[in-house]
């Protein structure tokens, strides 16, 4: 009777937990609409606004002789993907705009990248070919982020947020994308985010 009433409540706990899964909704928490543009990727690929439309996609914003906060960004995007990876979320891309454009060329980004172990690297994109203002202009304007290249000194002042944009090209939500204090980076709610916003809008 023990065992058949343990077994009553496991089952029932696993069905709630089920239950809440499946009733998950996306909600957008911001609506800015990103601006076209045109880079290149540390491939030697031109990326735009347009290439990337039709799929969600993860953005953040680094440079690669960063001393402090960019290496655990990165670090914390790959353990994303490896939560996107194991929820089988397949439609997606990853975009880093590099915030020291005259410093970090395509092969410095690609070099970079290299030192970190990257579940699937092909939908990556870290992003150069535009110039300082262009950066700090598009970071303010469209994902209200502050990006800022000191007179003296090679550190440049950046946020630390991850930022979902959807199929259409709009940034829908921001996360934190390094753990301060009591604050963590949610790997599984940007992962779950990602794949019920696939669900929602392009699995019809």
């Amino acid at each position: 009777m023990k065992r058949k009433l343990i077994g009553l409540v496991t089952i029932l706990v696993v069905a709630t937990i089920l239950g809440a899964c499946s009733n998950y909704k996306f909600e957008a928490t911001t609506e800015y609409e990103i601006e076209d543009f045109e880079t290149i990727s540390h491939r030697g690929e031109t990326v735009t606004l347009e290439s990337l439309k039709g799929k969600p996609w993860l953005a953040m914003f680094i440079f690669t002789s960063c001393t402090t906060v960019c290496q655990p960004m990165t670090f914390n995007m790959s353990e994303i993907q490896k939560e996107l990876i194991e929820r089988d979320v397949e439609d997606y891309n990853i975009v880093a705009f590099s915030v020291d454009p005259a410093i970090d060329t395509p092969e410095k980004l690609s070099e970079y990248l290299s030192f970190f172990e990257i579940p699937d690297e092909t939908k990556w994109n870290l992003v150069t070919g535009y110039d300082q203002s262009y950066i700090e202009q598009f970071a303010l304007n469209n994902f209200k982020a502050l990006v800022k290249k000191p007179q003296e000194g090679d550190q440049v002042m950046h946020g630390t947020s991850f930022y979902l944009v959807d199929e259409k090209g709009i940034a829908v939500k921001n996360y934190s994308g390094l753990s301060q204090d009591t604050q963590e980076v949610p790997y599984e709610t940007i992962a779950i985010d990602m794949k019920t916003l696939i669900k929602e809008r392009l699995d019809k």
